[in-house]
């Protein structure tokens, strides 16, 4: 006979990325109170779920931090700065060298009359700065060797001031004056220069343009915007090396580059706003798939504890099935569905065990009621002898059942508190042979061993172990008389060990095989009645499958025997993992 095969465990059912309340939780294995309050749940209620408002924080913070970083270090302001200032440095040159040629063409135009380079540079200074492109705001002055300004014009238009440019929106506008505040309380700025005074600041570069090379400079008014002034010489003939006449000088509009940094900065804010709100939805949808399975397996938990505490409806604590998830949170479900499972299973155990114990109390009780009611009225000393001889066995009944029931209550605290160690099983063995073995020569009976020889290593507890083959011989010597055998034998098989314990005892009805191994079952001779508990097989069994190991029972037959021939003998397996 095959040992008892563990029930196969059911295929959870494959599933790709859940998403929201997309489990298998059907209505009808959910409890009613819990179908209530799903009808009346939101999708994901921040005030509810410390655990959804942590996810949607951590996530905005990250991306805060990310944006915040790319507007610190992104060099946008200086790149416009300096793209400005060659643009408007290059623009100076090109109107110095004009000036310079048409003031060179009006001294050839009339070589008698002997104009001087000066004044034909306040001749046609006018009308060359005339003839200059410019930008909206943009300043434009010719200044003599002195900076004394000798012609003088300004782009035509709106300058775009802060808040100019492309513009934005409500938010990002928000945004930016937060950005800003922060800059100047962080002093990320430059300091302004002083008044708004750009002349004075011109004029702080003629000096360098007197020497033959420009002059610039990057610098703040006192409102905070920045400005780019630049300046060229004007050579005299058009030469290279020629007497400098005069500077042309060129300032960038007020606001102008303060605009343009703050267009770029919209624009980076304006995909941060998508992005928070992206991040805000994902993490919503994230929250609910996490947050939601778990209040529902906690309300299930807590349905169940309120109901224990108030002893109000009965019934048992269903938790929602959230297997399907291919997630940790489908194989909490597993976990806490197995555990309420196993629960419930050592509670129905333990309730049969309540009823088993108090039926088999009850009939050496109702022995010992009637003995001793028979006691009061028996007359002849041999009757009363016969009846205390009632009581004893009666009394020794109850003190063997009382040890056994009390044994088999302590068994699996014991085996979940003690910790497992690897030892020598063959050893175990062969100490408890050794022992056992005087008992079967003191009765005639021929005790086999056939143990392998060296070392046979499993892990597990000692004394647990040695008290099942300590049950499984002594129980087979039981069933022997003068004359009969029992033969103890293990082997190693793969990754599994087997002990046999054989007797050539009456056998086991095969009807009773898998009966014996249930509590206080005992199927032995009338004349040994009340000498057995009926738990030892009880025990055995599950002492071996704590161990994960297999322990059945089967008759011993000849190999060609009719199945309902009279079995040789009884025998006894125990399978251990190694």
């Amino acid at each position: 006979m095959r040992p008892n095969e563990p029930a196969t465990p059911p295929r959870r059912r494959e599933a790709e990325v859940v998403l929201g309340d997309d489990w298998v939780r059907p209505d009808e294995a959910a409890e009613p109170e819990l179908r209530a309050r799903r009808a009346r749940r939101a999708p994901i209620l921040l005030n509810r779920s410390p655990l959804a408002r942590k996810i949607i924080f951590f996530n905005l913070i990250a991306l805060v931090v990310l944006i915040a970083g790319v507007l610190f270090l992104n060099p946008i302001r200086d790149s416009l700065v300096a793209q400005r200032q060659a643009a408007l440095v290059t623009q100076a040159v090109l109107t110095g060298q004009v000036l310079a040629a048409r003031v060179e063409a009006t001294i050839a135009a009339d070589p008698e009359a002997g104009i001087s380079p000066v004044s034909a540079l306040a001749t046609t200074a006018e009308t060359v700065l005339a003839t200059v492109p410019l930008r909206p705001g943009i300043r434009l002055r010719v200044l003599d060797p002195d900076g004394a300004e000798i012609a003088a014009r300004l782009g035509a238009g709106n300058a775009a001031g802060p808040d100019g440019g492309r513009g934005g929106n409500v938010i990002t506008g928000f945004l930016n004056a937060v950005w800003d505040g922060l800059a100047r309380v962080f002093g990320t700025g430059t300091a302004p220069d002083g008044p708004d005074d750009v002349a004075a600041v011109e004029r702080g570069l003629v000096p360098a343009a007197l020497q033959g090379h420009g002059g610039a400079r990057v610098w703040r008014t006192a409102r905070g915007d920045t400005l780019v002034s630049v300046t060229a010489p004007v050579h005299a003939g058009g030469a290279a090396d020629g007497p400098v006449i005069a500077v042309v000088a060129l300032s960038s509009a007020a606001g102008e580059i303060d605009a343009l940094v703050r267009d770029e900065r919209e624009q980076v804010l304006q995909f941060f706003v998508i992005a928070l709100l992206v991040s805000i939805g994902l993490s919503l949808v994230l929250a609910s798939t996490i947050a939601n399975p778990l209040a529902e397996l906690a309300a299930a938990a807590e349905l169940g504890r309120d109901r224990n505490s108030r002893q109000a409806r009965q019934g048992r604590v269903r938790l929602p099935d959230l297997s399907a998830r291919p997630d940790e949170i489908g194989r909490l479900s597993i976990a806490l569905r197995g555990m309420l499972a196993a629960l419930y299973d050592r509670l129905e155990s333990n309730e049969q065990f309540a009823a088993d114990v108090a039926h088999e109390i009850k009939n050496p009780l109702a022995s010992l009621r009637s003995a001793v009611g028979t006691l009061r009225v028996a007359r002849r000393d041999d009757q009363r002898e016969t009846l205390l001889n009632v009581i004893d066995h009666d009394v020794r009944r109850l003190d063997r059942l009382v040890s056994d029931i009390s044994n088999a209550s302590r068994l699996d605290t014991e085996l979940v508190r003690e910790q497992e160690e690897p030892f020598d099983l063959l050893r175990t063995l062969r100490n408890l042979t050794e022992y056992l073995g005087r008992e079967a020569e003191e009765r005639g009976i021929d005790f086999i061993v056939d143990l392998p020889e060296g070392e046979l290593v499993v892990q597990g507890l000692e004394a647990r172990l040695a008290q099942v083959f300590v049950n499984l011989i002594t129980n087979a010597l039981s069933f022997c008389e003068e004359g009969d055998a029992v033969r103890v034998w293990a082997r190693s098989r793969e990754n599994r060990v087997l002990v046999v314990v054989e007797d050539t005892g009456p056998g086991i009805p095969d009807q009773a095989l898998e009966k014996i191994f249930k509590r206080f079952y005992s199927e032995r001779p009338v004349k040994q009645f009340g000498n057995h508990s009926g738990l030892g097989l009880a025990i055995s069994k599950q002492i071996v499958e704590a161990h994960g190991g297999a322990i059945w029972a089967e008759n011993i037959r000849k190999p060609d025997a009719e199945r309902d021939s009279p079995p040789l003998g009884a025998r006894f397996v125990v399978g251990l993992p190694v």
